[in-house]
């Protein structure tokens, strides 16, 4: 049985001394470094609690994906390369895909683990595991009943898993097998259209576009691939940044919001979605061009992990101008990628595209370090990513952010001009949480760090964090006047 300790709000206090000296023993609990550090800390929150948790088997977790499957919510959480021991089996497995019954979200329930990738260390950056889950029911071109499964494996392939049984899991197919490094990729169920974020070898970038017709997982078809000028064969001069994920709007919509370069050169981009899928698709740079609407290339010092769209934003500050009230916004989020604050901040910048051809960056948020020292916490802080379920409890009116060892952060996104946090809540240490190091050999030091990584939320209005650090899964509900942004049922 983990160890874990549970504290809705507030700081641990310690009985019977003095605030000042409770502070200062605070304090050096978090400075001393040994793996040891943070061993008592407990969760921090501010109208935000805890509602539910699962150890996810101590396993490193990316992607939380959760779909109402019948009267079932199941969670699909893709997970970071290493070896694990499957409880379900007793098994040794490669880190890869768990699957939980979180119907009841005060106690989630194990249905399955589909082992991914082994780990192999002569691999570029992060090799093994099955990071990333997207599922779809109701594709046009299969059972309406039937759910699939679209998953990474490791970094070579993708593969399309039958999971309407989510116990027992059923691969379909798979694509790929022999490429760089694949990731976020984004499916549209109501199509079966698929940005995969790939890396075709003869490509220059290590990630790029492929676009896919998964209306039928059995038999995909291979539409296209894309990316921007310079990373296609047969280009010459420096390559930019890679593809890290896109996010679709749909026929209806008619757009993509594409994020590069993760953390540094980073790159936004708007396209056109029918002239993506129907124009010509030989890689040359005037095609690569064509379907593009908009290009944003950030500074060399800040990147784009994910590019959310926050459409159709009534502005509360211009209700009594006569034109300009309604306007478009992208949040686009940057990540951190080093541990105690070896490199440049990353954060949350707000781009104005009303005027889609021409964005406009309009406001920036961050966690401010202040009194709470997190670069002395141990691990990374900073951004890393937003929830990406456009659920209407939350669109436009709050947004979630993963903050590594700052938690999950809620921002009022209401008014994008003047982005406002109103809620957090930072998981306590469990006995699964791992270290994080910084330096090498005699100048090495570790702490235990909560790493937020990912979060998403389900259209009930729960919210889940995953970490990185194998602490688990923690699920949330808003509370105190966070609640009441919301439009929850």
């Amino acid at each position: 049985m983990h160890s874990r300790v549970r504290k809705s709000f507030g700081r641990v206090r310690l009985a019977g001394a003095p605030a000042s000296l409770a502070s200062a023993i605070l304090l050096a609990m978090f400075v001393i470094p040994s793996a040891t550090a943070q061993q008592g800390k407990q969760a921090e929150a501010k109208d935000m609690k805890e509602v539910g948790y699962s150890d996810l088997q101590g396993r490193s977790a990316y992607q939380p994906t959760i779909v109402k499957q019948g009267n079932r919510y199941i969670a699909y959480i893709g997970h970071h390369g290493g070896m694990t021991t499957n409880p379900l089996d007793g098994k040794q497995e490669p880190n890869g895909t768990s699957i939980l019954d979180v119907t009841d979200v005060g106690h989630p329930k194990y249905l399955a683990h589909i082992p991914g990738e082994p780990p192999n260390p002569q691999a570029r950056g992060e090799s093994g595991g099955a990071q990333m889950a997207r599922v779809c029911t109701g594709l046009p071109h299969t059972d309406k009943n039937k759910y699939f499964l679209l998953r990474t494996f490791g970094t070579t392939a993708h593969e399309l898993w039958d999971v309407s049984d989510p116990s027992k899991p059923v691969r379909v197919a798979s694509i790929g097998g022999n490429y760089r490094d694949t990731h976020k990729s984004w499916w549209e169920c109501d199509t079966g259209i698929a940005y995969l974020v790939s890396g075709v070898p003869d490509w220059r970038a290590v990630r790029m576009m492929q676009v896919y017709d998964l209306s039928d997982p059995a038999h995909p078809v291979f539409i296209r691939n894309f990316g921007l000028p310079g990373q296609q064969p047969g280009s010459t001069g420096p390559t930019p940044s890679d593809l890290h994920g896109a996010m679709s709007t749909g026929p209806k919509g008619n757009r993509l919001y594409l994020a590069y370069g993760t953390t540094r050169n980073g790159v936004l981009q708007i396209v056109d979605r029918e002239k993506l899928i129907n124009g010509p698709k030989e890689p040359t740079d005037a095609n690569l061009t064509y379907p593009q609407i908009a290009r944003v290339d950030l500074p060399p010092d800040v990147g784009a992990h994910t590019a959310f769209p926050l459409l159709g934003v009534t502005v509360p500050e211009y209700q009594n101008f006569k034109v300009g009230k309604v306007r478009d916004f992208v949040a686009v989020t940057a990540e951190t990628t080093d541990n105690e604050c070896q490199q440049p901040r990353q954060m949350v910048r707000f781009f104005d595209i009303t005027t889609e051809s021409i964005p406009v960056g309009v406001s920036t948020w961050t966690v401010h370090e202040g009194a709470e020292n997190f670069c002395e916490h141990g691990g990374r802080f900073g951004t890393h990513s937003s929830n990406e379920n456009m659920t209407p409890i939350y669109y436009n009116r709050v947004l979630f952010i993963a903050h590594f060892n700052a938690g999950v952060r809620a921002i009022d996104v209401r008014d994008p001009f003047n982005p406002k946090e109103i809620a957090y809540f930072i998981p306590p240490i469990t006995d699964k949480t791992d270290k994080r190091c910084v330096g090498t050999g005699a100048d090495q030091h570790c702490k235990i760090a909560i790493q937020t990584n990912n979060v998403e939320v389900d259209d009930r209005g729960y919210i889940y964090a995953v970490d990185r650090a194998n602490t688990g899964m923690v699920i949330l509900e808003l509370s105190g006047e966070a609640r009441s942004i919301a439009n929850l049922p």
